[in-house]
């Protein structure tokens, strides 16, 4: 690619947004063209109406760029939306009848009939659901944060033995909630059981992203799932505990084999956001723990440990996987990568 593909960033103020700025800023693909945000921040430079919360340096490129309004055109075919769920659905919808390509984080339209929910060691080819999309752009989804690292770590073993129901506890990074997200005299010395409408995302997100892909529609996947989500006192890093019944038999070691042989089309592309590894198993028997695993393969692997034997299901394991990185913008790039690499974004 001689020229770097130009792209904005919707809401990008906000705690998704910054971690888009700071991962787009020196990407060898996209170049940031324009930063939008609410009509309160527009007309300011970045630098002025951000409150940069990333511990990397915010650029000075991006600082001085002056603050759009959410609003098509932008200079600017492809843009990535970190926007609220409040605001996301109509947002996100206009521009890409305006023509352009929507990466989204958002919720709102993960379940829409033409809309990939796309993992892209997973689920590429329901990127041909873009062709039935009403619009003269597109909008591309990514899963919520709890989902990715749950679907990734059980793609190998449903490609190899099956798998018919799966139980999983999550145990939340506070950088999920956003900014200034949860009370801090609410989440010290506690764990609060419930994040509003995520144990429903958990329960019925996979079946989708593992859907197959026939007659222009995706049809899902059949698989049982029960969540229970935790908001913990962690900044970075949702670990989840899984338990797993599957169809046929298989012994830890093959089970250990399988995550760690697992390779995927990013991979082999050699996508930059890609890890090199998707899957890291440790084998100490105290991890994966957030603090010391959730930078690894720059935040977008996805680290399992403590497999064995469930007394109620087949086996359990803990996996841990970075939600603002692989759960949110790291994976969104992700998949704008894909795209460009099947030839579905516009090129300079």
């Amino acid at each position: 690619m001689n020229e770097k593909i130009q792209v904005g960033v919707l809401g990008a103020t906000g705690s998704v947004g910054q971690k888009f700025v700071d991962l787009l800023s020196n990407h060898p693909w996209f170049e940031i063209a324009a930063v939008a945000a609410s009509e309160r921040s527009a007309g300011k430079t970045y630098g002025e109406a951000c409150r940069w919360m990333l511990p990397a340096p915010l650029p000075e490129r991006i600082a001085g760029m002056r603050v759009q309004t959410c609003e098509p055109p932008l200079p600017c075919k492809v843009v990535f939306s970190g926007l609220d769920s409040s605001i996301a659905g109509e947002v996100e919808s206009h521009f890409a009848a305006s023509g352009t390509f929507v990466i989204s984080n958002s919720k709102n339209h993960r379940w829409d009939p033409a809309v990939p929910l796309l993992v892209p060691e997973i689920n590429a080819d329901h990127l041909q659901l873009i062709k039935h999309q009403a619009t003269h752009g597109a909008i591309i989804t990514n899963p919520n944060c709890s989902t990715t690292g749950l679907v990734l770590a059980l793609k190998p073993l449903l490609d190899r033995f099956g798998v018919e129901a799966i139980h999983v506890v999550t145990m939340q990074a506070l950088s999920g909630a956003g900014y200034p997200g949860v009370a801090s005299l609410d989440i010290i010395d506690n764990v609060i059981p419930f994040i509003s409408g995520e144990e429903e995302k958990v329960e019925t997100e996979p079946l989708k992203i593992f859907g197959r892909y026939e007659n222009g529609a995706i049809v899902n996947c059949d698989l049982r799932i029960s969540a229970q989500c935790n908001r913990v006192a962690v900044f970075d890093g949702h670990t989840e505990c899984v338990s797993v019944k599957l169809k046929q038999p298989a012994s830890e070691d093959e089970m250990i084999r399988a995550w760690n042989e697992f390779s995927a089309e990013p991979q082999q592309l050699l996508l930059p956001m890609a890890p090199e590894k998707p899957l890291r198993y440790r084998t100490e028997s105290d991890a994966p723990q957030p603090r010391l695993h959730r930078n690894l393969d720059k935040g977008m692997s996805v680290i399992i440990g403590r497999l064995r034997k469930c007394a109620l299901l087949d086996y359990k394991f803990v996996l841990l996987s970075h939600n603002t990185i692989r759960g949110a913008a790291g994976g969104a790039i992700l998949n704008a990568e894909m795209i460009v690499k099947k030839g579905l974004l516009p090129l300079p």
